[in-house]
């Protein structure tokens, strides 16, 4: 039988007890905050439950409970709340005098949690309960379409280890895969993942309480139960002898040196490498050698996890490695790049720098836009030691990534400065020299539009007047593409207008020769 409430009776007696005991050196009754009762049951059907509370001055819940969001930079942000995420109270402070709590949660079973209420110095516990707290035996399929916030064992193998010092990870045992969001030392400590010794393909049994994010099953802070080591592991990758995992662009062979205790060894290349990577031949015993080999890389960068398995005639084991061949650098426009998949290969990209996004030890971020698209290049390694700034023409080496489905260049390499951008009014513009390779950007007030199609215009500075030959949608378009932007961006006479380009002279008037569109406000 299921138990819709947690030994209700017993609740009673204790908080019966609790509430009457009148010796000031029990923790759970003081003269500055008194509760009806310290225990709360919740239905597991959903549900809410109130006790009454009452103090001498300003109260409050104490922030206990941690949620971790990552914040725009894709780093980890820890967040403190009163109460777990499954359960909610209707207010988490007040002032003297006596108020009623309503403790509510939605259906759920196995769910506690001890809550922390603080006045004038002394703290108060009120102990939240709904169903029996215990540990489900499950399989991930069974985790993925539990609730959050039970705990359950899980038994898998470990097919991906993303952090080694919290100990983030994927466990999968065939009916699904689950993240496993940290995972606690022997001792119950944090940040030792290590001391595991675990690697990808040892079988594993953990529990932990179970949460979603963004989508994503999770068990959090796991404990470790039982490791089964892998009797298959990938001891090294070579490549002309030397320990490598990288092939080169020209192909050729790569070597994998493995340690077999089971019986036979597989070997399974996922089916969109297969046709630029194979088996050429394999050796058998304790220490097996299988060699691989790639054919010429006319393409990006690519790579691929290969699988290595065996069985000791009861259970199968495997075992991992990645390989990875370099590939040519892909010239793109900004719209191209956004349209490619996520990988590994490599996208070289030139466009304005039209936005600062953030500035770590690990590099400047910022915006790039050419006549199709903008796009953020996260951590562009070099781009501030390169002096570029905003309005200049840059050139960047990355790959697709995306943080929360938002495309992005994954810390790109910055190039170089294609065009240094040198900021100056009409008046000092009028003085330049004529170069088309020298770029300026330049502010004014429209006050003629000659041509819509492509933008021919005049701009005027107080009593200076200067002609745009082109006001072009971004760097980079040629063609049709260089039409049309004076309505597509809802450019109008009296709107202030940034553009950058080079100095010409056209029958003695001095013009911006194909100007590009960086910005402009409305007129007054």
């Amino acid at each position: 039988m299921k138990l819709k409430y947690f030994i209700p009776f017993f609740l009673t007696v204790v908080a019966a007890v609790f509430t009457s005991c009148s010796d000031d050196n029990d923790p759970t009754y003081f003269d500055e905050i008194r509760v009806s009762q310290s225990y709360v049951s919740l239905s597991t059907s959903g549900g809410s439950a109130s006790i009454d509370i009452k103090t001498s001055g300003d109260w409050q819940f104490e922030k206990k409970f941690k949620v971790t969001t990552k914040d725009a930079n894709g780093n980890n942000v820890d967040n403190y709340y009163e109460t777990p995420e499954w359960l909610s109270v209707n207010q988490t402070s007040g002032g003297a005098g006596q108020s009623t709590l309503t403790f509510s949660a939605e259906a759920g079973e196995g769910r506690n949690a001890e809550l922390l209420i603080s006045c004038e110095g002394k703290t108060q516990h009120i102990y939240i309960i709904q169903g029996i707290a215990s540990v489900s035996n499950a399989t991930c399929a069974e985790v993925i379409a539990g609730p959050d916030s039970k705990t359950y064992r899980v038994t898998g193998t470990v097919t991906k280890i993303v952090n080694t010092t919290y100990g983030n990870w994927y466990l999968n045992d065939g009916t699904g895969e689950v993240y496993i969001y940290g995972t606690l030392d022997a001792k119950g400590g944090t940040k030792n993942f290590l001391s595991w010794g675990l690697e990808v393909g040892d079988q594993i049994t953990v529990e932990g309480p179970k949460t979603t994010y963004n989508g994503t099953v999770e068990l959090v802070d796991v404990t470790v139960v039982k490791i089964e080591k892998s009797l298959i592991k990938c001891d090294s990758l070579t490549v002309n002898g030397i320990k490598a995992d990288v092939l080169p662009l020209e192909g050729g062979d790569i070597v994998a040196h493995l340690t077999c205790k089971g019986t036979g060894v597989a070997v399974e290349i996922p089916a969109d490498a297969q046709q630029w990577l194979g088996v050429v031949s394999s050796t058998v015993g304790e220490n097996p050698i299988v060699t691989f080999r790639a054919l010429p890389n006319t393409g990006g960068e690519r790579g691929t996890t290969v699988t290595f398995k065996t069985t000791d005639g009861k259970k199968n084991y495997t075992a991992e490695a990645t390989i990875t061949q370099k590939g040519a650098v892909v010239a793109v426009n900004v719209a191209d790049f956004i349209a490619a998949e996520i990988g590994d290969a490599q996208y070289r990209i030139t466009g304005v720098v039209t936005g600062l996004y953030s500035s770590d030890s690990q590099g400047q971020s910022f915006y790039i836009t050419d006549y199709s698209g903008t796009v953020l290049v996260y951590r562009a390694a070099g781009f501030k030691e390169s002096g570029a700034k905003l309005g200049d023409v840059v050139t960047v080496v990355g790959k697709r990534t995306a943080y929360k489905d938002t495309p992005q260049m994954g810390s790109g390499l910055f190039e170089e400065i294609t065009h240094a951008v040198t900021k100056v009014t009409i008046a000092e513009f009028l003085t330049k020299e004529d170069n088309p390779d020298v770029y300026y950007m330049v502010t004014g007030t429209v006050d003629e539009i000659v041509n819509e199609t492509y933008g021919n215009l005049y701009l005027r500075d107080g009593e200076n007047r200067l002609y745009t030959y082109g006001c072009y949608p971004g760097w980079g378009a040629t063609g049709d593409n260089r039409k049309e932007c004076i309505a597509e961006v809802g450019i109008e006479i009296g709107d202030q207008l940034t553009i950058i380009g080079p100095k010409s002279t056209y029958k003695d008037v001095p013009q911006v020769n194909g100007g590009i569109y960086f910005s402009h406000e409305k007129g007054q």
